[in-house]
């Protein structure tokens, strides 16, 4: 099992807004690189879209902990099986932290090829996250 972290990152959105936003899957497209995605298709519990030139990616809720917890997990035709919590934790009324917890089965050779692009991902998505003035 691969298990990646993110560094926790300060949004300027209470705890609340930003679950709201995180819950709804349709929002994701916000948080995700124009420029290397493409076929995006979501649904409020689902999205699916292509990273140019790689996989199909499918994520779906399994689990929602108001405000605090965002559990997701890859659904489709994968490379591999994989998990997503997304963790918020209130700072003050007016301020959250935010990280990424991903948990994958990824094969040794492939882990040594996509471990550091995932993890630059993860980060990305959580600093647009903390950019977001909800």
């Amino acid at each position: 099992m691969t298990r990646i972290e993110t560094e926790k990152r300060i949004s300027p959105n209470s705890r609340e807004k930003m679950f709201a936003f995180l819950s709804d899957m349709n929002n994701f497209e916000e948080l995700m690189p124009k420029t290397k995605i493409e076929k995006w298709d979501s649904s409020k519990e689902r999205c699916e879209f292509t990273i140019k030139g790689m996989a199909r990616i499918g994520l779906e809720q399994v689990e929602l902990n108001a405000p605090g917890l965002i559990k997701i997990k890859s659904f489709g035709k994968v490379p591999f099986t994989f998990e997503l919590d997304i963790h918020l934790n209130e700072q003050s009324a007016e301020e959250t932290e935010a990280f990424i917890v991903f948990e994958g089965n990824i094969n040794p050779f492939m882990k040594m090829m996509v471990e550091k692009p995932l993890k630059n991902f993860f980060s990305m998505l959580v600093d647009k996250a903390a950019e977001l003035k909800l």
